[in-house]
């Protein structure tokens, strides 16, 4: 289904109690989604099933970090990243995610599990100027994927000046 949501500059914000759950397949398919997620993205239960979760993804998104939170799910591991998504009449929440594999009884990873809560709104100002220049990094290139090899790139050197994995930085925000 193509989609062409354009953002609106208008925040919707979660609850401090609200939880957002969904479930996917191995591909990144809705296979489940909660109350609270049909409200604040604004689409019908019907409308998520079987779609690409990437179909809240704000154009504001940096897409190294999805680049990194994949590859770190399908190493098995679980991660928390904060993620700013596009609700289906524009308007956008942040969210700080936490993202497991699902395992059948055998430990394969058969799906995945995203637990996502409201943020602290000091980590979002402190996240913002950074997601804003790895997605400028990522435009500065013709090629989708130099452009996140590069933002990613950028990722990676500044964990690194700071001494700390991915979920330290995000959790220390």
């Amino acid at each position: 289904m193509t989609r062409t949501v354009r953002p609106t500059g208008i925040e919707s914000v979660l609850g401090d109690e609200e939880l957002i759950v969904s479930k996917t397949d191995l591909k990144g398919r809705i296979t489940y989604a909660n109350d609270v997620f049909v409200r604040m993205g604004k689409y019908p239960y019907s409308e998520l099933m079987g779609e690409p979760h990437s179909m809240i993804r704000h154009p504001d998104m940096p897409r190294c970090v999805f680049k990194l939170l994949w590859d770190t799910l399908q190493s098995g591991q679980e991660i928390f990243a904060y993620i700013v998504n596009l609700a289906k009449d524009g308007s956008h929440y942040w969210v700080l995610a936490h993202v497991t594999p699902t395992r059948d009884d055998r430990g394969n990873i058969v799906g995945y599990h995203s637990n996502r809560r409201r943020p602290d709104r000091a980590a979002i100002e402190r996240i913002s100027p950074i997601y804003k220049a790895l997605s400028a990094e990522e435009g500065r290139h013709a090629n989708a994927k130099e452009g996140m090899r590069a933002s990613l790139d950028m990722m990676v050197g500044l964990l690194k000046k700071q001494g700390v994995g991915y979920d330290e930085f995000v959790l220390s925000l």
